[in-house]
């Protein structure tokens, strides 16, 4: 299981009633190092660059696991991408980018999330990740 649902919570969300700010404490607590990772590349997102990024590989596979289901789950980054303000965007298994909504559609994205930046940032050190 991804995610460590407490019983208040899974009751809430049985009766329709869970909030954001409920399911992001669960995602919070049973992901914390994915939630670290998010917090960090939004918090680099200031007006002085094109992006907030991490690109320090996971210290483990449990770690890397985190990063990775809080990225593919659309819920979960949904609810990362409202709570934090920005729109993610990831590449390998440990590069995440936190763009402001407004460069969605701007050139820099669209390299960062496109076949040639994927790509151009490959290496044989991350073919395992």
């Amino acid at each position: 299981m991804s995610l460590d649902v407490p019983t208040a919570v899974l009751e809430a969300a049985e009766r329709r009633e869970v909030t954001d700010e409920q399911f992001l404490a669960v995602v919070r607590d049973s992901l914390p190092y994915a939630w670290e990772v998010v917090s960090a590349a939004a918090a680099d997102n200031t007006g002085d660059k094109a992006f907030g990024e991490h690109e320090v590989p996971p210290p483990s596979e449990q770690e890397r696991g985190q990063l990775l289901r809080a990225l593919a789950s659309t819920s979960i980054r949904g609810a990362l991408e409202r709570h934090f303000g920005v729109t993610l965007a990831f590449q390998n298994c440990h590069r995440v980018a936190a763009f402001s909504p407004a460069q969605v559609d701007s050139e820099i994205y669209r390299e960062f999330i496109g076949i040639r930046g994927q790509l151009l940032n490959q290496s044989p050190e991350l073919r395992d990740c």
